[in-house]
């Protein structure tokens, strides 16, 4: 009987490394089990968790051309309820808005009531509005492409 991907097969641990575990399995051939999909919990030394010649069931998630076989010891058990697990964060600080769902956009800002105002009062106000957004843009670009002291030669 060939391996295939998705087969629930019992195999003994040959092999503990910080990466994962390389397991024995039916036909003399070997896989690895990643350390992420050993156990639901967190692992952070396998050897705590399986050692040499322990018999596991393992899945099978996938065969490589190569003939590599990545295997999965967690994906033999039921997966744990997500209701319980608790965040590390704890609860969200009243201070803290939660974020919206619509994604915030750049409003201008209103326009102040201008009254009776002259052309020339008008002109003025407009001129010094003007350099103010050019400084803003020219100082946002600079700092996108590091600066004018850096384009030279």
């Amino acid at each position: 009987m060939a391996l295939q991907v998705g087969d629930i097969v019992e195999g003994k641990v040959t092999g503990i490394k910080p990466f994962g575990a390389f397991v024995s399995l039916p036909e003399g051939k070997t896989g690895l089990v990643h350390i992420s999909e050993v156990s639901y919990e967190f692992v952070q030394d396998l050897s705590a968790v399986l050692e040499d010649g322990q018999t596991v069931s393992v899945k099978v998630l996938s065969i490589a051309p190569d003939g590599k076989i990545a295997l999965s010891i967690k994906r033999t058990q039921p997966a744990p309820e997500r209701g319980n697990r608790q965040q590390s964060g704890g609860p969200r600080p009243a201070h803290r808005p939660k974020r919206e769902d619509k994604p915030r956009v750049w409003q201008p800002k209103p326009a102040a009531p201008q009254g009776e105002m002259s052309f020339e009062d008008m002109m003025a106000r407009y001129k010094s509005r003007s350099e103010e957004k050019i400084a803003d843009l020219k100082r946002v670009t600079e700092n996108h492409r590091g600066g004018y002291s850096r384009r030279r030669g």
